[in-house]
């Protein structure tokens, strides 16, 4: 019976997730001598992202047991984060041209912290780095406590928004900063711990399981919490505050987007694993409308700071 914290549902039937990195060499590297890694993951040489998964892609240049397709890695899912990287760094370019606009060193460091996930993403789940090697669990758990810093980060722009202190200062940056290096440091500490074991706190009992709350809440809960929360402040202060409508679409927008890319991930990613069989899975959808979600939270942020943009020099209306 599965239970809160058990990230076996979701390396079994969610291709590409990248958290299960760190579970197949806990897996692997059990004291009993005794292995759970069936099917896929039976051969680390050739395994796939997730544990025993029931569809994934095999590491680049394997071939998956009763398929002769060499495998090219997650090609759709390499291309999309390097295309939305790209995209990443044009709206890096734009906010750094608005030097008056409210919140925006809050923002570029959000922008700036997003596009290192997509690098990394491209690592833990590009089919690249063969499973339960020192490098693939590094690199997972550095993506780890990037993805969770990044959320407070999207959230910390929100409360910057609200004024309450002063953006782009001591008092604005300092929290800022501190909670992100130590939300980073926690999910950092705690995807290496499940990985290499260090400690027993982390180690899944049943090993099958692959249960860990710790890092179940800080990959899984809190993105998805600090989204709502993100949402629910920036519509009061537009609406509420500001007393704009206008911009409140781009920030729906946004919203839909990554509800969207969410739903795709989890519950097509499978469906598109197998209709392409084996070849690509639905992981690069879910970038792109990822993507598509950061683009249109830019505008949303543009559209509520652009009267602080008549000075920019550069700027054409």
């Amino acid at each position: 019976m599965t239970k809160f914290g058990d990230f076996k549902p979701l390396c079994r039937d969610v291709p590409s997730y990248p958290w299960c990195n760190l579970f197949y060499r806990q897996l692997l590297d059990r004291d009993d001598g005794t292995s759970v890694l069936t099917g896929l993951s039976a051969d680390k040489s050739v395994a796939p992202v997730g544990v025993n998964p029931q569809c994934g892609i095999a590491l680049v240049g394997k071939t998956l047991p009763g398929d002769d397709y060499q495998s090219i890695s997650n090609v759709a899912q390499i291309v999309a984060s390097g295309v939305s990287l790209l995209v990443v760094l044009g709206l890096i370019w734009g906010v750094t041209r608005r030097r008056a606009a409210v919140g925006r060193l809050e923002f570029r460091y959000f922008l700036f912290l997003y596009g290192l996930t997509l690098i990394l993403q491209v690592l833990s789940t590009g089919a690249v780095l063969e499973q339960g090697t020192t490098s693939i669990v590094v690199i997972t758990a550095i993506h780890a406590g990037l993805v969770a810093a990044l959320f407070w980060q999207l959230l910390g722009n929100a409360l910057v928004a609200t004024q309450v202190v002063e953006d782009g200062t001591l008092s604005s940056l300092i929290p800022f900063f501190f909670f992100s290096v130590a939300i980073f440091v926690a999910t950092l500490y705690i995807s290496l711990d499940t990985a290499f074991g260090f400690t027993t706190a982390f180690r899944s009992d049943p090993p099958d399981a692959l249960h860990n709350i710790g890092l179940f809440v800080l990959t899984s809960i809190w993105p998805g919490a600090a989204t709502i929360i993100y949402f629910i402040l920036i519509i009061y202060i537009v609406l509420g505050v500001l007393r704009e409508v206008r911009p409140v679409w781009f920030f729906v927008l946004s919203f839909a987007l990554f509800v969207l890319s969410q739903l795709d991930f989890f519950l097509l990613n499978k469906v598109i694993c197998k209709g392409a069989n084996h070849r690509i899975d639905g992981a690069f959808v879910a970038t792109i409308l990822e993507t598509a979600s950061v683009v249109a939270l830019f505008f949303g942020w543009r559209a509520i700071t652009e009267e602080s943009w008549e000075d920019d020099a550069y700027y054409r209306e």
